[in-house]
Formats: structure tokens, C-alpha cells, sequence
């Protein structure tokens, strides 16, 4: 048997591990707070706060379906609470689409918020260099 077909026929996990949940959280709330590195008038501060409750509702959306989710859970879900984050990603994950590795899941979820907040951090810094420099 090949290594292609045992991992075809191995048990698949139908969750997301908390830990990349709370990434993604800390990562929306990272690109928040570098969005702010922003304000600098009373036009930016109104669209920063207006951007800002944006994100603040799409993480108490998402939190909030994943809380119904943990509530009604299946009765036999209890070693999913138990499970390393190791052990999660070196599993297979099934999606709607496909059936993919636990970490190329996680990395595909977290790369696009990461490389936003990331982005912002370092489009911030510059700001703050580039003003101070030219007044």
C-alpha cells in the first residue's frame, strides 16, 4: 500500500483545533491595533473606528457560531478537547472541498490574516519614520 492510499483510508478530523481559532483572533485584533498606528486627524480616527467595529462584529459572529458549535457538540467529541495541536496538524482535515493535512489547513487559514497585520505593522512604521522626518 502505497503512503497515498493509507492516508486516503486514515480517519479524518471534521474540527479546527482551538489554538488556530485563537491565532486568528490574536492575529484580527494584531492588524487592529496596527491599523491604528494610522490615526493622525479626526477623518482617519472616525474610519479606523468605523473599520474597527467591523472586525470587532465579524470575530463576535465567528465566536459566537463557534460557541453553538462547542454547546452542541457530539457526545463523543470529548478526546477532540484532549488532542495536541501536534497531533491535530499531523492529521488530515476534511473540508467541504477536499481532504487536506491539518497544518496546510492552518497555514492557509492563517497566512492571509497574518500577512495583513504583518503588512500593516511594517506600512506603520514606516509612516511613523517617514512623518516625524519630513515636519
Amino acid at each position: 500500500m502505497t503512503k497515498r492510499a493509507v492516508r486516503r483510508n486514515s480517519p479524518a478530523r471534521d474540527y479546527v483545533h482551538p489554538v488556530v481559532y485563537m491565532a486568528v483572533i490574536g492575529l484580527a485584533l494584531w492588524f487592529v491595533l496596527s491599523a491604528w498606528g494610522f490615526a493622525t486627524d479626526g477623518y482617519t480616527d472616525y474610519l479606523l473606528v468605523v473599520v474597527s467595529g467591523f472586525i470587532f462584529t465579524v470575530l463576535l459572529l465567528t465566536s459566537a457560531l463557534w460557541w453553538q458549535w462547542w454547546k452542541n457538540r457530539r457526545r463523543d467529541a470529548d478526546q477532540e478537547e484532549h488532542e495536541s495541536l501536534r497531533a491535530w496538524a499531523a492529521g488530515d482535515l476534511d473540508t467541504w472541498q477536499d481532504r487536506v493535512r491539518g497544518r496546510n489547513a492552518a497555514i492557509e487559514m492563517l497566512l492571509p490574516i497574518a500577512a495583513v497585520a504583518f503588512g500593516m505593522t511594517a506600512l506603520g512604521i514606516v509612516l511613523h519614520f517617514t512623518a516625524h522626518g519630513a515636519a
